[in-house]
């Protein structure tokens, strides 16, 4: 489990971005990067990193599902996930 103000400040991060990301594009678009170098550090989307929902945990992040490789095969294993089910051949 990741610390609660790990996921706390990436969620945050994540608001930031969403706050100034029409800003952003207008002065790109413009090609004002002085207005752009005084917007917050957290409001470029490059600055966010993947988290699994659940555990927080940030390696091993599946897109597709939005979970980490642990909790996603533990969840396909109990058929938690729809569409999922173990190979076999």
């Amino acid at each position: 489990m990741a610390k609660e103000s790990m996921k706390a400040r990436e969620v945050k991060r994540q608001k930031t971005v969403d706050k100034f990301a029409e800003k952003r594009k207008a002065l790109k678009k413009a090609g004002d990067y002085d207005a752009l170098q005084k917007l917050p550090k957290n409001a470029s989307p490059i600055r966010l990193h993947n988290r699994c929902k659940l555990t927080g945990r940030p390696r091993g992040y599946m897109r597709t599902f939005g979970l980490s490789r642990v909790m996603f095969r533990e969840m396909a294993n109990q058929g938690l996930i729809p569409g999922v089910r173990k190979a076999s051949w």
